[in-house]
């Protein structure tokens, strides 16, 4: 059993537009197998009994998560409308509230995109696995396999060596109060929790993830991400 002081928080900020998918709802409230692509979302992490509790940060005008996902209750599963213009932002009120709610500094956060529907339970497990013992923490990543240009407009600058080069993906995984101070002291250059973590001088972790861990963000991934959860659905019958 672990001690108190290794407990984990899933945080999904979840406050965002998503205006390049297209799709007239916010991406995350975007309906794929049926359902909304967060319910997909939170299902996953809901099935990692490793965490204590998920909390999903949500904008202050949100008035469709409860009626969309309304199976996302009980004590393991909190909302706050905290939300923030940027994800950043939102990490950072999410990561308050967290602390509001009784998580210390030294607890585990993992932070995951709303939109990252696919994720499957076993990633997650394989993330933890791999960070608890880690005196940073880390992330789901994968090496980089196509590739690289470098441009300027629409014409090739430069080819980037893609050796030692991973593309980010989600959950990341860090102490509260680590990620906290790291976000605080971020600038708008930062992108994902890691960024804001290594500009503070830190090294994270890097866990494969899967290809198949993509975040849907245009029309084209709603179509590949229907196709995924549809095969999976079929496998399970």
């Amino acid at each position: 059993m672990r001690a108190a002081r290794d407990r984990l928080f899933a945080l999904v900020p979840c406050a965002g537009v998503g205006a390049r998918s297209g799709a007239s709802l916010p991406k995350q409230y975007a309906s794929l197998a049926g359902r909304p692509a967060v319910a997909h979302t939170l299902e996953a992490l809901a099935a990692v009994d490793a965490v204590e509790a998920i909390l999903v940060v949500l904008s202050a005008a949100d008035a469709d998560f409860e009626s969309l996902v309304p199976e996302f209750q009980g004590p393991r599963s909190w909302v706050e409308r905290c939300g923030g213009a940027t994800r950043a932002a939102s990490v950072t009120a999410g990561l308050h509230a967290l602390r509001a709610r009784g998580a210390k500094d030294q607890d585990w956060v993992l932070v995951h995109d709303a939109a990252r529907c696919l994720l499957r339970p076993e990633w997650v497990e394989r993330l933890i696995a791999s960070c608890l013992d880690h005196g940073v923490g880390g992330l789901l990543a994968m090496p980089l396999a196509d590739t690289l240009k470098e441009a300027q407009a629409d014409r090739v600058v430069a080819t980037v060596r893609r050796q030692d080069k991973w593309t980010a993906q989600t959950p990341q995984m860090f102490r509260l109060g680590l990620l906290l101070t790291a976000l605080e002291a971020a600038t708008d250059e930062v992108t994902d929790e890691s960024s804001a973590v290594e500009r503070l001088g830190e090294s994270p972790l890097l866990v494969p993830g899967s290809f198949e861990n993509i975040k849907v963000t245009y029309p084209e991934d709603f179509d590949l991400a229907q196709r995924l959860l549809a095969s999976r659905t079929q496998g399970n019958r």
